[in-house]
Parts: C-alpha cells; sequence; structure tokens
C-alpha cells in the first residue's frame, strides 16, 4: 500500500508539470480586446488555494449489527496550486496536500481498536453496562487532486465553479474516546474517560473520489472512499462518506 501511495503521489506531480498556465483568451470577437487579454496572467489569480471542509461522515456497507448515532462529522484542511489551461481558462488541474480527520459515534457499543483478537471487534453494550459517551477518530494526511471549472475565471472569488477529483491519504492514527460508564439503566458507575489507540486493523491508504459545486467563497462537496476502511479478513468492507461544506479562498 505504501507503494500505491508514492505512485499516487508520483502522478499528481506529473499532472501539476504538464497542466498549462493561461495566458490569453481566444474568445473576444474583437482583434483589439483579443490582443489586449493575451497579456492577462492568470497564474496569480485567486483559486481556490485554501480549503476548510467540515462534513457528515457515514459508512457505506455498515452491517447493521454496528450501531451508530448522533452527528458524526469531519474537519479537513488543504493547500492547492491552481494551474489554469492554456486552451480554455475555465477549467484548471489543482493538486495539493492537507490534513483531515473523522470522528464516528457509536450507540452503545465499544470499538476495540486494541484488541488483540484477529478481527476487529464492535461489541454491542445495549443489554449490559456501557459508556456514555463512544467515538472513534482516524486522521489522514492526503494529497487531493481536482479538475476544476469556473464560469468567469477573472473574478473566481465570485462565480459558479464545480470540481472533481481524488484523494489519495496516508492513515496517521486511530483513537478511541469513551466518557462515562453506566448501567444498563444508565446509572453512573464511574465518571472518567479512557482513550486508546491502534492501527493495527485499518488499511493504512486511503483512495477516495470527490465532487464540489458552489458559488463565490461556499461550496458543497462529497467524496466516497473506494477502498475498504477496515483490512480484507479484519473486519466488514466498510466504505466511509462525507457531505459537507467547503470554505475556500486566496
Amino acid at each position: 500500500m505504501k507503494k500505491f501511495f508514492l505512485a499516487g503521489f508520483v502522478l499528481l506531480n506529473v499532472i501539476a508539470a504538464n497542466a498549462q498556465v493561461d495566458t490569453t483568451i481566444r474568445t473576444e470577437p474583437s482583434a483589439v480586446k483579443k490582443a489586449a487579454r493575451n497579456n492577462i496572467d492568470l497564474s496569480n489569480r485567486a483559486g481556490d488555494h485554501f480549503l476548510i471542509q467540515f462534513g457528515y461522515d457515514g459508512w457505506a456497507n455498515k452491517p447493521d449489527s454496528i450501531h451508530t448515532k448522533g452527528f458524526s462529522r469531519s474537519f479537513a484542511m488543504y493547500l492547492m496550486f491552481d494551474f489554469p489551461f492554456k486552451t480554455n481558462p475555465h477549467f484548471s488541474v489543482a493538486v495539493g496536500a492537507g490534513v483531515s480527520s473523522s470522528n464516528i459515534y457509536f450507540d452503545k457499543m465499544e470499538v476495540q481498536v486494541a484488541g488483540q483478537t484477529p478481527t476487529l471487534r464492535f461489541v454491542n453494550q445495549a443489554d449490559t453496562s456501557h459508556w456514555k459517551k463512544f467515538k472513534m477518530t482516524g486522521a489522514y494526511l492526503e494529497a487531493p487532486v481536482e479538475l476544476r471549472f469556473a464560469s468567469d475565471p477573472y473574478n473566481y472569488n465570485k462565480t459558479f465553479k464545480f470540481a472533481l477529483g481524488v484523494k489519495i491519504g496516508t492513515l496517521l492514527s486511530v483513537h478511541t474516546k469513551a466518557k462515562n460508564f453506566q448501567t444498563r439503566t444508565e446509572a453512573a458507575i464511574n465518571n472518567y474517560i479512557r482513550k486508546e489507540s491502534s492501527k493495527r486493523y485499518f488499511n493504512s491508504t486511503r483512495l477516495a473520489v470527490t465532487g464540489r459545486v458552489g458559488l463565490g467563497f461556499l461550496s458543497l462537496f462529497g467524496s466516497y472512499q473506494v477502498n475498504s476502511f477496515i483490512k480484507d479478513g479484519a473486519g466488514p468492507d466498510i466504505k466511509p462518506y462525507t457531505i459537507g461544506l467547503t470554505l475556500s479562498g486566496l
């Protein structure tokens, strides 16, 4: 999987190196206007170089035996480099790097990420003592690439735009946080916090497809992980997805 991540990173850099920065506009009917536009350099335009994303997280292919609850959420932040096409400045390719985290909340369940069993255990505690709050957090270092369209490339921070892309990530950590142990009837047993951390059961590489559509600084985004979150044979074939808002600028 490390070789896969390295190959993907090299591919992103090849795309960036071959993307052409636009310096001309060819759609002006007037030859005078066309000549004037030939001197416009779009390489320093605002182009969503900085992205902050807040989203709702879910698990596709989650078996019925795994009970999640509440607003599972994610946060991501990326620095992107935008390369307009020479042949059509409405389109560009953007590549970058950043970090993301995902928080999944469980309902009267314990996820034993630091367990010693061959498979990851999701323990149902609905009919016994349980944690009042239990969440699992995964953190990634990611390299996204996007094919972008802007209806007005000269006013990027005010125009309609959309993007399709992929992102390749490497897993930094997975940990759980359990808070306040209770009886089956939710009477307090012990008010304390327990944390466990291990990457043993999880794929070290994440490959996801992404999409964004919006106006100006604000857009809706979605992502879907195409490879399994948990290693083959270590648990269910869960495919995480995210839907949320992107704040962009610079």
